[in-house]
């Protein structure tokens, strides 16, 4: 059975970048993160990765303010709470940043360098793999026994 509040990512990884809480793309995977350190099993994942960082810059919050809110315990609802008691961003702010954040792929070349070698290791053929959120749930599947 999973333990949510104490995730194990030797055993299955954080939630989709997709699923949204309280309109936030992303914020229940780095919820899950948070906790999978928290509980020393964040195995390959890192909490405050750069992905994570933009949900920090659109907030104004600190992945360390996160972080020890998380350490209290506090459930997904509590979370959501207090990101928006200690946020300036209104509703749709979030509903826009969540839809840039889906579409959100790599910028210059850099980017398509380590997106292309990361999508080479998993699934060459793939020519639909084209934004972040497609490549980390492919990468979830396929790290997890997924048949590509």
């Amino acid at each position: 059975m999973l333990n949510l509040s104490a995730p194990d990512f030797t055993q299955h990884p954080p939630r989709s970048p997709r699923v949204r809480l309280g309109g936030y793309v992303h914020l229940p995977r780095l919820l899950d993160k948070a906790r999978a350190q928290l509980a020393g099993k964040n195995a390959e994942f890192h909490y405050n990765c750069p992905l994570d960082r933009h949900f920090f810059d659109f907030t104004g919050l600190s992945a360390d303010a996160l972080l020890a809110e998380i350490k209290s315990g506090k459930s997904d609802s509590d979370m959501l709470a207090w990101v928006n008691a200690n946020t300036k961003r209104g509703s749709s702010d979030v509903a826009a940043w969540s839809v840039w954040m889906t579409g959100h792929g790599p910028g210059g070349k850099d980017g398509h360098a380590w997106f292309g070698e990361v999508l080479t290791k998993i699934a060459p053929e793939r020519k639909d793999i084209t934004t972040f959120f497609d490549l980390l749930d492919l990468d979830d599947y396929a790290s997890y026994g997924g048949k590509i």
